[in-house]
């Protein structure tokens, strides 16, 4: 199914219908609606799992975005897993490019952990995405691994801090004397929630630095767009002003809980 779905979204990448689609504001009849069996499906697993809502997403959005996204993106970033509990999401890689210039950037950025795709050897392979809560209500822990055609699996972690200029941090390192990430953007598009970089920051014994615009690597836009039946297509670009797009990946993944219980 995920092949096919794959398969799906490339003929709609090459006849330009998703850049469309991405562009349009969704109506609010069809966003609000529950239209399909599975969006109610899974919003009635969240809804009844007796866990309180996370609205921190939420919050980040006016009301009228938010009640523009599908109902199974509403119900997906308003989950709370329970303490020691992880969402996951189970997919396949249909598409990795990158530049000469994103395959140094990636390469550079192993020192800090490799938050990037360290090469294109992941496309048409596996992926599996667990997201769990931070202790002390810090954020959220995401943790993406991403199958090889050699070598081992590539572990990416990180995590989504609701703090900082915009209230939405990525951070990839969080040590006790570095760290590094990103401050976060959140909207919406065409029914698609993005997550846009807005700075680059660094943090060492304590003091914070942002990285200038000029050693920035450049704009990260991150999208989820939901494919229905359970399934939604995560994309991440990254593109410099000079340099051009560096790494455009696309995943589709399927929530686990919704479609096998």
């Amino acid at each position: 199914m995920v092949d096919k779905m794959a398969a799906v979204i490339r003929g709609e990448r090459r006849r330009g219908i998703l850049a469309d689609k991405m562009l349009r504001t969704a109506p609010q009849d069809e966003a609000n609606s529950f239209d399909r069996p599975e969006e109610l499906r899974d919003a009635r697993r969240h809804e009844g799992s007796g866990d309180a809502a996370d609205t921190r997403f939420q919050n980040l959005l006016p009301a009228a975005d938010w009640d523009a996204l599908p109902s199974a993106v509403r119900a997906r970033f308003s989950a709370k897993p329970k303490v020691g509990a992880s969402a996951i999401f189970r997919g396949r890689t249909t598409s990795l490019r990158m530049n000469a210039a994103g395959r140094l950037f990636a390469l550079l950025a192993r020192v800090i952990g490799a938050p990037l795709p360290i090469d294109d050897h992941s496309d048409q392979c596996d992926a599996i995405v667990a997201v769990t809560d931070a202790p002390r209500e810090q954020g959220q822990v995401w943790t993406r691994l991403y199958a090889r055609r050699d070598g081992f699996p590539q572990a990416i972690h990180s995590m989504k801090k609701f703090a900082g200029p915009t209230g939405l941090e990525e951070h990839v390192v969080e040590g006790r004397f570095f760290g590094a990430g990103m401050t976060l953007t959140l909207s919406v598009a065409g029914a698609a929630l993005f997550f846009t970089s807005t700075r680059y920051f660094v943090r060492l014994f304590g003091w914070r630095f942002s990285l200038p615009k000029a050693l920035a690597p450049g704009a990260m836009v991150i999208g989820h767009h939901d494919l229905g039946e359970g399934r939604f297509l995560f994309t991440l670009t990254l593109r410099h002003p000079a340099l051009g797009l560096m790494i455009e990946q696309e995943t589709v993944f399927e929530d686990m809980e919704a479609c096998h219980g």
